[in-house]
């Protein structure tokens, strides 16, 4: 049984990249937020009490279902209005989200980066974003998780509720198509 400490713990590892993963998915850092927190109290009042290590894969399909719903839930509302509502311009979704404070340089310190290099970095962060967005929704799914979140096979297939293969599957198809994606724009990996 998971103590009050090591769920609080959980909690506070995971929050950022399940925040990054909901705007991955929604494209809307209000309602990711929103869909996060959700997760967070489902995990807390219905498995709370459950191992720690078993709130790793438990949390991951439980923000699964939930940004499933959303988006589900979004598209219905938003088809009356216009069939293209859910995308917003290029661009402007992602003004306040900063994907390079996860990444960090080889010597561990940004500032040791000339500007240049910096920007190369960023550009790339970017173009790579884009990429991952690009991707299935369950090729994402499984990319995150296994990629993102450092799950094993068994726990993402778990999250998912998948066989290992179908995760393995969707791992190989994400790799090859960002790999794909990024060669042709010039960058090599």
């Amino acid at each position: 049984m998971a103590t009050d400490k090591e769920l609080s713990d959980f909690l506070k590892s995971v929050e950022k990249r399940a925040f990054k993963q909901a705007v991955y998915a929604l494209r809307n850092d209000e309602t990711a937020l929103d869909v996060v927190q959700d997760a967070m109290i489902k995990l807390a009042e219905s498995y709370g009490d459950r191992p720690a290590p078993e709130l790793a894969p438990l949390f991951q399909r439980i923000l699964q279902n939930t940004l499933n719903d959303t988006f589900r839930r979004n598209k219905l509302r938003n088809t009356w209005i216009s069939l293209f509502s859910s995308f917003g311009r290029p661009g402007e979704e992602d003004e306040n989200f900063d994907l390079l404070e996860s990444y960090a340089s080889e010597s561990g310190n940004q500032t040791s980066e000339s500007g240049e290099d910096q920007l190369e970095r960023s550009q790339t962060l970017q173009i790579i974003e884009n990429e991952v967005e690009k991707l299935s929704p369950r090729q994402r799914e499984a990319f995150l998780m296994r990629y993102w979140h450092d799950m094993d096979v068994a726990e993402t297939a778990k999250a998912m509720g998948c066989t290992e293969g179908s995760v393995k599957t969707h791992c190989s198809r994400a790799i090859g198509a960002l790999a794909e994606a990024l060669k042709a724009k010039g960058i090599k990996l």
